[in-house]
């Protein structure tokens, strides 16, 4: 007997048409082998996704040497020069200022268990607490202080060290994916050719053109805050403003986890190097102050509020950024899911998914309105 072609096609309908428990269980072992493969390839995926941010960032000062008439290898190489210099000029001002808070580390020990000394010394008078427990439990905790306080700068060392060894690849990378874009962009055009080839283009530079929009405001936000942190903190006559300020803007990346901690920091610092604690309320006064100007003003007109993700899922990404490849992971994620939204809101089946990840709340009389209709 012949076999025609439809009735091949429905064998492979029938074999393809699982039941629902083995679609989730093939859902979620293709999660986990993907998450596995993230996990083991790290070394290699990490650099290469910052590579492929920063060849997003840098793309159009490479498209503006070539419009200028300079060879287009030219043009990337001084890109990269230029991107190099300043990158080394923000490690080096990094570097001299956590040198400069790692001579004053024990100092500051000093200053802040003496203010815990006071601290507890009225509290054991107030609730009547013997006095000796709590010299011992002081001193344990300077001892201990001392120690994670040095153990996390070289800790901090190593691992700047460790992406210093990185920076040596990721040029690499940068130039070889500036080089053949042109290469991926038509693959990308042909993979989905046999679909729609003017739409999948379409797609394609608008969300292209998003992610450089995008990923440029977020480095001008965070210019902009680092900035007015460093600015607050010298009016106050913080010690580290420079530093402070820096790690502050670069903390604020991470939505609502960092902002605590850039912060709680500087107000840490103030509280044992000020002579009076209301240096860390104004400390965080002035960062409130600019946590209001940088969601009201700086993010909706600069970084673009289409691409916002939602608290929920900024803080999962976070913490499953962190799990999967440590602080790299941490600061990749956000990026990299707005990314992923602007792909969703684009393609028109993938639209609910990036309505998720968004924080554009449905008003609930239209909810209720569609499930009246619907009933």
């Amino acid at each position: 007997m012949k076999t025609t072609k439809a009735s091949v096609s429905t064998d492979l309908k029938s074999i393809l048409k699982f039941p629902i428990y083995a679609k989730v269980a093939l859902i979620l072992v293709g999660i986990y082998v993907f998450i596995s493969m993230l996990y083991i390839g790290q070394d290699i995926i990490v650099p290469l996704v910052f590579a492929v941010i920063i060849s997003i960032l840098i793309s159009p000062v490479a498209r503006f040497f070539e419009k200028i008439k300079i060879n287009r290898v030219i043009a990337i190489v001084l890109t990269l020069f230029l991107t190099f210099i300043l990158i080394a000029a923000l490690c080096g001002l990094l570097f001299s200022q956590m040198s400069k808070f790692s001579d004053s580390w024990p100092l500051l020990v000093d200053k802040f268990t003496l203010i815990l000394n006071q601290s507890i010394a009225w509290i054991s008078d107030y609730f009547d607490i013997k006095p000796q427990k709590i010299q011992e439990w002081i001193i344990h905790t300077k001892s201990e202080l001392l120690k994670t306080g040095s153990a996390a700068i070289g800790q901090t060392i190593v691992i700047v060290g460790g992406s210093l060894m990185v920076l040596f690849v990721i040029p690499v990378y940068v130039f070889i994916i500036l080089y053949y874009k042109p290469l991926i962009i038509e693959f990308i055009h042909r993979l989905f050719s046999t679909y729609n080839k003017t739409e999948v283009a379409q797609i394609v530079t608008q969300v292209k053109t998003l992610i450089q929009r995008y990923l440029f405001g977020l480095v001008i936000e965070a210019i902009i805050v680092a900035v007015l942190d460093i600015a607050a903190l010298m009016i106050l006559g913080i010690d580290y403003a420079i530093l402070l300020g820096i790690i502050g803007a670069l903390l604020n990346l991470i939505p609502y986890i960092g902002g605590l901690v850039a912060v709680a920091l500087p107000m840490m610092v103030a509280l044992a190097t000020e002579s009076s604690p209301w240096y860390a309320l104004y400390v965080l006064a002035l960062y409130y102050f600019i946590q209001l100007i940088d969601n009201n003003i700086i993010v909706p007109k600069i970084v673009a509020s289409k691409v916002k993700i939602n608290a929920l899922f900024s803080i999962i990404v976070v913490f499953a950024g962190n799990s999967l490849w440590g602080i790299s992971g941490m600061f990749l994620s956000i990026p990299l899911i707005a990314i992923v939204k602007l792909i969703f809101d684009h393609i028109e089946a993938l639209k609910p998914w990036g309505f998720l990840l968004g924080d554009t709340m449905p008003h609930i009389l239209t909810i209720k309105k569609k499930r009246i209709k619907s009933e």
